[in-house]
C-alpha cells in the first residue's frame, strides 16, 4: 500500500500561531536577572534597548511554557517532602519580586522555601528548570556554577536582593523525569559584581563591548540582534532606540516632550523618533535640533528627520 502524502494540520499550525500572536512584542520591561549571566555586555544592551523584535516559533513557545508548567509539579514534590513552600509573597499575594537600579533591573523567583531535609532552619530562594538530556549530564557532572553559569547568576542575584544566602537548584530531565538538585550558596562579591554590571549596561548611552569580534563565533552566531550588531540592519522603532529618551529613577524620560513615557508609550514610540547613531547601519555626518544625518554604504545622503525610517528608505 503506498503511504498517505505528508498533510500539514492546520490545527497544529493555529495552536502555534496562537503563541506566536500572544507573545507580546518579544519585549520585556526590564532587564532580567535571568539575562545577566550571558557574557556579551552588548547583548544585554540591545536587549535593553527593544534592538530587535524576537521572533520565536510557536513551537518554541510552546516549549517555553512547558518550562513553566513543570514549576507546578516540582512545588507539589517539594511539599510531599515536608517541605513549606511560598510561591507568593503574603503580603502582596503577588510572586516574588526583586528589583535594582530604579526598576530597570531585577526578576521574579519561582518560589521560597523552608524546612528542606538538608537545611530544615533555613530558607531558600527556589529556582526550577527543565533539561534536555544532553544538558542535565553535563549538569550532573560539572555543578550548576560550571555548566549553568547564567542560572547561577540569576539565583546569585535572588538571595542578594532578598538576602538570604541559600537557594536550592531543582533541574528536570525532560526525556526521563529524572530530578538533579544543588544548593548554592550566596557569594556576595559576585552578586555585587553582577548588580553592578547590570548598572553599567542599562545606563550606558551607547552600545558596549561584544564577547568578541568574531561574528563566527558560536554565541555571536546565535545571536538575535547579530543583524544590528554588525551593520547589517537598523534597529526596530520604539522609545528606547530613540535619541531623545533616558531610563531615569523608576522608568523612562522623553526630552522632546519632556515627559514620562508609559510602556504603551516606550512600545508605540512617536512620528518623531530619531534613531540613535549607533543603531543604524551607516555614517552619522551632520545632525540639528530635530533630525541627523547619515552617508549610506553607496554613498547616498539620508536624513533621519522622524518620518521616513531606515527600512524604507532603504528599500
Amino acid at each position: 500500500m503506498a503511504d498517505l502524502p505528508a498533510v500539514v494540520s492546520p490545527t497544529r499550525e493555529a495552536i502555534f500561531a496562537a503563541y506566536e500572536a500572544d507573545a507580546h512584542q518579544g519585549f520585556r520591561a526590564h532587564l532580567g536577572a535571568s539575562l545577566i549571566g550571558k557574557p556579551c555586555e552588548r547583548s544585554l544592551w540591545y536587549d535593553f534597548r527593544w534592538t530587535t523584535v524576537a521572533q520565536h516559533p510557536g513551537r518554541l513557545l510552546r516549549l517555553f511554557e512547558t518550562g513553566q508548567l513543570e514549576e507546578t509539579r516540582a512545588v507539589r514534590n517539594l511539599r510531599r517532602t515536608g517541605a513549606t513552600v511560598l510561591e507568593v509573597d503574603p503580603e502582596t499575594g503577588r510572586q516574588w519580586r526583586v528589583e535594582a537600579h530604579g526598576g530597570h533591573f531585577g526578576g521574579s523567583l519561582d518560589a521560597v522555601a523552608l524546612n528542606l531535609l538538608e537545611a530544615p532552619k533555613t530558607w531558600h530562594v527556589l529556582e526550577f528548570k527543565t533539561h534536555a538530556t544532553k544538558s542535565f549530564v553535563e549538569l550532573v557532572a560539572k555543578g550548576v556554577h560550571q555548566a549553568k553559569p547564567q542560572h547561577d547568576a540569576q539565583m546569585q542575584i535572588y538571595m542578594r536582593l532578598t538576602t538570604l544566602t541559600r537557594a536550592m537548584y531543582l533541574a528536570v530531565n525532560k526525556n526521563n523525569d529524572d530530578l538533579y538538585i544543588e544548593r548554592v550558596e550566596l557569594d556576595a562579591d559576585y552578586a555585587d559584581r553582577l548588580l553592578a554590571k547590570a548598572a553599567r549596561i542599562l545606563f550606558a548611552a551607547r552600545p558596549l563591548d561584544r564577547v568578541s569580534e568574531d561574528p563566527a563565533w558560536f554565541e555571536c552566531r546565535m545571536c538575535s540582534h547579530a543583524e544590528v550588531c554588525r551593520g547589517h540592519a537598523a534597529a526596530a522603532v520604539n522609545c528606547r532606540t530613540c535619541l531623545s529618551s533616558t531610563p531615569v529613577e523608576g522608568g523612562w524620560w522623553c526630552e522632546r516632550h519632556q515627559r514620562a513615557l508609559s510602556e504603551a508609550d516606550q512600545r508605540a514610540g512617536c512620528d518623531q523618533h530619531l534613531y540613535l547613531p549607533d543603531l543604524v547601519p551607516c555614517e552619522q555626518i551632520d545632525a540639528g535640533t530635530d533630525w541627523v544625518s547619515y552617508q549610506l554604504p553607496g554613498g547616498e545622503i539620508w536624513r533621519d528627520s522622524g518620518r521616513h525610517k531606515y527600512a524604507e528608505h532603504s528599500l
